[in-house]
């Protein structure tokens, strides 16, 4: 299984790295089963994030013929108003760098993804919010980073408030330390609970919350 984490200028460095180390550490448990790797649309190059906090390299392009597993991060800045020139961090603003990300080769190359039978697409905080403004998630179940759930409902995404909403082939985090749930999670459902568990105390980190899925009664009263 070939995982691809995407990167684009101004992504959330945690959203990338938390989730990256947890399933490379799978693939060590689980040696030939899994293979990660950071791309970007354009290919090779170093990727600025958001905030002047650091940059990674992208190794590859995103192909969504050789990926198996598709991960997009959220990006890290002020939740600044973009509605007019004088907004305070109208430039760096997070919905101002995910619109800089619709504006490339980006969501194309995600809509080729989701429309691959068997590739999993998943997203970490503010990526569900990426794929939801390019319309490619329209009636889906998703999480987002809570200070964003309202913006996500807003749209035609089902928002969800939990951790991990499991969706299928569409698998969706919360806030940026979710990463780390998210990717355990992960590895339990395609590799198996005890590839998950050893990652899991490799990390010392117990996996938070239920994972949600739309299975099961609907609870009264809540």
């Amino acid at each position: 299984m070939l995982c691809q984490i995407v990167l684009f200028d101004g992504f959330d460095p945690l959203d990338v790295i938390a989730p990256y180390e947890v399933l490379f550490a799978g693939g060590i448990a689980a040696p030939g089963a899994l293979k990660v790797e950071l791309v970007s649309a354009e290919g090779p190059r170093e990727v600025p994030s958001g905030a002047g906090l650091l940059s990674l390299r992208a190794v590859a392009a995103l192909d969504p013929q050789r990926a198996d597993l598709v991960l997009v991060p959220g990006a890290v800045g002020p939740f600044g108003d973009t509605s007019g020139p004088g907004a305070t961090g109208n430039e760096d603003s997070i919905p101002a760098l995910l619109g800089r990300a619709l504006r490339t080769g980006l969501p194309a190359l995600l809509k080729e993804a989701l429309d691959r039978p068997g590739l999993i697409m998943t997203t970490v905080c503010g990526g569900s919010m990426l794929l939801a403004m390019a319309g490619l998630i329209d009636g889906r179940h998703a999480t987002t980073n809570h200070l964003g759930l309202d913006m996500l409902d807003a749209t035609d995404v089902i928002a969800v408030d939990a951790r991990v909403v499991d969706d299928g082939d569409l698998v969706t985090a919360a806030g940026v330390t979710s990463g780390l749930d998210l990717g355990l999670y992960l590895l339990e459902r395609e590799l198996g609970p005890r590839i998950a568990h050893a990652v899991e105390k490799l990390f010392a980190h117990e996996r938070q919350g239920t994972v949600w899925r739309a299975t099961g009664p609907v609870p009264a009263g809540f």
